[in-house]
């Protein structure tokens, strides 16, 4: 049995990007890598993938769009437009009909971190893939969160909604974190209290309440409101991205 992919510490699945062009190719991989855990997302042109860069940063990219594969390489590297959100680092992972040489290495010159020629083997693009994801957790942490207009710098600790900065208090900080690294899922008022104030079991919800509060209308002044979703009976969880 094939173990389910997962990305660091909250295991939550491994998210592609599957850039391909060819229809049968794309439903192909997007298929088998569902089916073996990951989360998947695809695009069928260089556009398309950048636009779907634009709203949420993947843990890998998989790419072959004839003809635009290298400028798509160079976007994401180079930070460039809709790219100028996506972690410059994400492991990067080119399908190629061609097969010489020459080809190999100006993809692996521009930023590529593998090369697969076409007709490739599935279980040796998944082995690929799950090395380039060790290689990846072990290099560094995760530095951006990005979810659709939300921007999160982990490592300068700064927040930005639709470009514009916003200041927060720490504990509304590390609220806004916690939130953004799983953002389709509900946090319980308990899990939050425990994660974010340290209370093993519990807490009052008021001081969880009143943050939450605080922080919506701060992001709702930035452009976001929104964006802070309280789930009645529940706890919060962040509004989900326009795919």
């Amino acid at each position: 049995m094939i173990a389910a992919a997962t990305s660091s510490r909250d295991d939550r699945a491994v998210n592609v990007l599957v850039a391909e062009e060819d229809d049968v190719g794309r439903a192909f991989l997007a298929e088998n890598l569902t089916a073996d855990g990951y989360e998947v997302r695809t695009a069928d042109s260089r556009e398309q993938a950048l636009a779907r860069l634009s709203v949420k940063q993947p843990d890998v990219i998989v790419v072959d769009v004839n003809g635009q594969t290298l400028g798509l390489i160079d976007a994401i590297r180079a930070g460039d437009g809709l790219a100028s959100h996506v972690d410059p680092t994400t492991p990067l992972v080119v399908l190629t009909a061609r097969v010489d040489e020459l080809h190999r290495i100006r993809v692996l010159d521009r930023g590529g971190d593998d090369v697969l020629a076409k007709p490739y083997s599935y279980p040796e693009l998944r082995a690929r893939l799950a090395a380039l994801l060790r290689r990846a957790r072990a290099s560094h942490a995760p530095r951006l969160l990005r979810v659709g207009d939300l921007r999160i710098d982990l490592a300068a600790r700064t927040v930005e909604m639709r470009g514009h900065r916003v200041e927060l208090p720490a504990k509304e900080y590390e609220l806004l974190r916690t939130l953004a690294r799983e953002p389709t899922r509900v946090f319980t008022r308990e899990e939050l209290l425990r994660d974010v104030w340290g209370h093993a079991h519990g807490g009052r919800t008021r001081t969880l309440d009143s943050h939450a509060c605080r922080l919506r209308r701060r992001l709702a002044k930035a452009g976001g409101d929104g964006v802070l979703q309280t789930v009645w009976g529940v706890g919060y969880r962040l509004a989900d991205p326009i795919e």
